[in-house]
């Protein structure tokens, strides 16, 4: 957790917010191909989801800020790619070891032990009375509460409680929803206007969404035959 989010702002800070949100999304990739390197069989209709939610955040971000397309990525190093890449593969990590968390305890427990580490890793490199010396004003830390509550531990604790009924491919495919619902509430709230390309892109996203949760598990025999 401590990783997927210090990559991740660290990714908006050298590449853009488009291009973050783009790198962080590619995890459902290496989600399913390790999925398929371990042996687990891959649907077609999860890799054309996967295409399709791939396809349609690249549609839906690449035009949110196109100044910061043209100007982060000029001046990122292969350092910055590096870190930023990170975010991808540390998402895709929490998926997977998530998951198995799941198998064995309550979405509210595992995601107490999650907060609970990164907070402390947190709290080693940024040191609470450091925070508080800033002198932060009241409508800061008001802004800071709203994005932890609402921003962070309740979109996680719904991830989670899906991702226990759900496979780790199909729950990262259907996370991709989080950048559809980001701009469209720009667009709703800060009257943001859409192009083209990104009504396609959120319709893409949509799909990719709609085929992962449909996707009919494998049954067993109730009364296998014996040999």
């Amino acid at each position: 957790m401590a990783a997927v989010q210090g990559t991740y702002y660290y990714a908006i800070s050298v590449l853009g917010v488009g291009l973050a949100i783009l790198v962080q999304y590619l995890a459902p990739a290496l989600i399913v191909a390790w999925c398929a390197l371990r042996g687990m069989r891959v649907h077609v209709s999860t890799v054309v989801a996967l295409a399709s939610a791939i396809l349609g955040i690249a549609l839906l971000v690449l035009n949110v800020d196109p100044q910061s397309l043209t100007l982060h990525p000029v001046h990122a190093r292969p350092l910055h790619w590096a870190v930023s890449f990170g975010s991808t593969l540390s998402f895709a990590f929490y998926v997977l070891f998530s998951k198995r968390g799941l198998e064995r305890y309550p979405p509210e427990t595992v995601l107490f032990y999650t907060f609970l580490v990164a907070g402390i890793f947190w709290a080693i490199v940024t040191p609470p009375w450091r925070i508080v010396a800033a002198g932060y004003g009241a409508d800061l830390w008001l802004m800071f509460a709203a994005l932890g509550v609402f921003s962070t531990l309740v979109p996680f604790f719904l991830f989670n409680t899906g991702l226990k009924r759900l496979s780790a491919a199909e729950a990262g495919i259907i996370a991709s929803l989080e950048p559809v619902f980001a701009v469209l509430s720009a667009a709703l709230f800060l009257g943001e206007g859409l192009h083209a390309f990104q009504w396609l892109g959120a319709l893409l996203v949509l799909l990719a969404a709609t085929l992962a949760s449909i996707q009919v598990p494998e049954t067993v025999p109730a009364h296998p035959e014996r040999g």
